[in-house]
């Protein structure tokens, strides 16, 4: 049987707003098998990147568990943390951004190794970075370059050489590939693969784009409003997508084919507020086959295994 790396249990994440409360994440849970990589996918402002940050707990959760190799992180102190997070790390969205424009292409990789003392000596965090830019695709002569002298791939290898030097068994990569061309999205996504089958990494890989994570992802989990509307394995979820959402999610990607038509699913109506939201379907207010039904709030539940779909209507559509 696989064995978990991570458990997320009940979680939750509110943020205290005027108005009252946001309900960022409401109540999701889900598995990780070690070794696999789970799709976290939904339009902006769905919760997915703050999940993310909330597992990591880069932001402190509002409520429930996170459970990373049999430990309740939610129960650690800072230095049990700060040493937990040597295990589980993140690559950003931005690869500008989210370098220090000041620092060489050496100093942003070793900058963590120095940071938590993981090497002795000036001599050793050389070797180690020079290791990491070879493991990542990264030429030796860029070692003193600045990130303001490399193109958008580059950097985004720097994100992930650097993420890589506390030799993680886990990373949340937030849309690492939403900001780069199509041909380094490419690039960055077959690299991140090769890594994870070189080094036995788990992902949660977040992102709103499904046509990616098609292709990327062993699981995907569908998320609408703070709540996962729909989660099954990759290719069970593209073949036979039960929840309105993700049906209308699936038609919306293009087909890579001179003169090919495909029916698309509009969604109309505006988004529900996540302030202070009634016990619905968070998507009802959107969804074309809404009625009585879709109140109380639907749970999600397993139609078959590993597909679970949170609709009070799955029966009738």
């Amino acid at each position: 049987m696989a064995e978990n790396i991570l458990e997320v249990k009940n979680l939750k994440k509110y943020f205290k707003t005027r108005s009252g409360m946001l309900h960022a994440v409401d109540d999701i849970s889900f598995t990780l098998e070690k070794g696999k990589t789970l799709g976290l996918v939904g339009e902006s402002g769905c919760g997915k990147s703050t999940t993310g940050r909330t597992i990591l707990r880069l932001i402190e959760p509002t409520d429930g568990q996170i459970v990373f190799e049999g430990k309740d992180i939610c129960k650690l102190n800072k230095s049990q943390l700060r040493h937990m997070h040597k295990d589980m790390q993140l690559i950003f969205q931005d690869p500008y951004s989210s370098l220090d424009p000041r620092k060489t292409v050496s100093q942003i990789i070793s900058e963590p190794i120095i940071a938590n003392k993981l090497l002795k000596n000036k001599d050793e965090v050389e070797a180690r970075v020079a290791e990491l830019m070879e493991l990542v695709g990264l030429a030796p002569r860029l070692f003193n370059t600045y990130p303001h002298e490399l193109d958008g791939g580059r950097r985004q290898r720097i994100g992930i050489a650097r993420a890589l030097a506390m030799e993680p068994k886990f990373i949340v990569c937030d849309e690492p590939v939403s900001a780069l061309d199509v041909s380094i999205q490419a690039q960055i996504l077959n690299l991140l693969k090769e890594l994870q089958e070189k080094l036995g990494l788990s992902y949660i890989f977040i992102t709103h784009d499904l046509a990616v994570v098609n292709h990327f992802a062993d699981d995907i989990a569908v998320m609408y409003l703070g709540k996962i509307v729909e989660k099954a394995p990759a290719e069970e979820l593209f073949i036979n997508p039960l929840h309105p959402y993700t049906k209308a999610l699936l038609s919306a990607i293009p087909i890579p084919e001179i003169g090919a038509k495909k029916d698309r699913i509009p969604i109309k109506g505006e988004i529900t507020s996540p302030v202070n939201m009634p016990d619905e379907c968070r998507f009802c207010k959107r969804c074309t086959y809404a009625n009585e039904k879709c109140s109380p709030l639907p749970e999600l539940k397993e139609v078959s295994p590993g597909h679970f779909v949170a609709c009070s209507r799955l029966d009738e559509i």
